[in-house]
């Protein structure tokens, strides 16, 4: 497995910051009225950019992006009164969820959850791409996930590896419980229903548990040579794992945050923050990961919420010396800051 023996070591230290949550419902716009949390951050011409999901009503539970700005990464203003990002077509009707914001080659990518669903109802999650030079108009791509998967929590490497563009995904149905050979054709079970395998590559392996796996571009659009780059490996991740943040190069390797899921020990299930570093030329190699979660959910305002108990990563800034600032949903209700350091060694 691509997981391999440290070659190095990392250390992280994050402290939540004194004045969350940073960003919370506003009650006087309908469309936020109710939760607003996983926000995608990214530092740009000399301001922080956020993209927050926002949930206006719970009957439908249908989710819309909203966008804030801030000169010091911890006092957040909404810019519009208007959704930025929302359902205009068909794979994305029951809503827009989880942004993840990188700069490539000169232009600003959005990546987020489309949800769809199917005849019965089931929702369908996929991620679709979209870009944009001001944050407020897109140009959506469409889905970059593979139509035979439950996929969320993909994300972009910032630059081309090996020539081609990279990403991270998180399909939730590819593990073993749910892939089989039938007369010697592949089968795939989404929701509860068995398909053929379409894709033209076999991967050679799938995991037990919903891993993060890789998968590589020439366009950004057609995505192939998937293949599963991490496992849930601690007590903390057990059930499963996927991406947070978008990778960040440093001269050690790929610094990448990511969720895990695991339960408490009175059995109820938790969202923390883990940590790894990836290879610079080849990602798909683990150079080192931290055993304990860098966030997990501790204060009210994690513990309690729409779902409880829920730490979720998806931006995260690192300047040249070292301090590093981490941009995480609690509780599905809110957005919230921690910010420390990371040092090599």
């Amino acid at each position: 497995m691509p997981d391999v023996t440290k070659t190095i070591t990392m250390k992280i230290e994050l402290k939540k910051y004194d004045g969350n949550p940073i960003l919370v419902p506003n009650p006087e716009i309908g469309w936020e009225s109710q939760a607003v949390f996983n926000a995608g951050v990214i530092y740009h011409d000399g301001r922080f950019h956020m993209l927050y999901r926002a949930i206006g009503e719970y009957e439908h539970y249908i989710s819309r992006l909203g966008y804030a700005v801030s000169e010091d990464g911890q006092n957040f203003r909404r810019v519009s009164k208007e959704a930025v990002l929302f359902p205009e077509h068909e794979y994305e009707q029951w809503g827009c969820e989880d942004s993840r914001i990188m700069e490539l080659e000169g232009t600003i990518y959005v990546t987020y959850v489309a949800l769809n669903k199917n005849e019965k109802g089931q929702i369908l999650p996929l991620t679709a791409l979209a870009r944009t030079n001001d944050f407020f108009s897109y140009e959506k791509l469409g889905l970059i996930n593979p139509a035979q998967s439950i996929n969320k929590d993909t994300v972009l490497f910032p630059e081309k590896i090996g020539g081609r563009y990279m990403m991270i995904h998180r399909p939730h149905n590819w593990i073993q419980d749910e892939i089989k050979r039938e007369n010697g054709r592949l089968m795939v079970k989404l929701h509860d229903c068995w398909l053929p395998w379409e894709l033209e590559e076999e991967p050679d392996y799938f995991p037990e548990k919903p891993s993060i796996w890789a998968a590589y571009s020439d366009d950004l659009i057609n995505w192939y040579g998937h293949q599963v780059m991490m496992e849930p490996k601690f007590t903390w991740e057990k059930s499963k794992i996927g991406g947070g943040c978008p990778p960040i190069r440093t001269e050690y390797g790929w610094l990448l945050i990511f969720h895990g899921v695991g339960h408490t020990e009175t059995g109820n299930r938790r969202y923390c923050a883990g940590a790894a570093l990836l290879d610079l030329e080849d990602p798909t190699r683990i150079l080192c990961r931290l055993e304990n979660p860098i966030l997990a959910p501790e204060c009210d305002y994690e513990i309690e919420g729409d779902v409880p108990r829920v730490v979720f990563p998806e931006g995260a800034v690192l300047f040249d010396d070292g301090r590093l600032f981490v941009y995480y949903g609690g509780g599905d209700k809110c957005v919230n800051l921690a910010t420390g350091t990371v040092r090599f060694g």
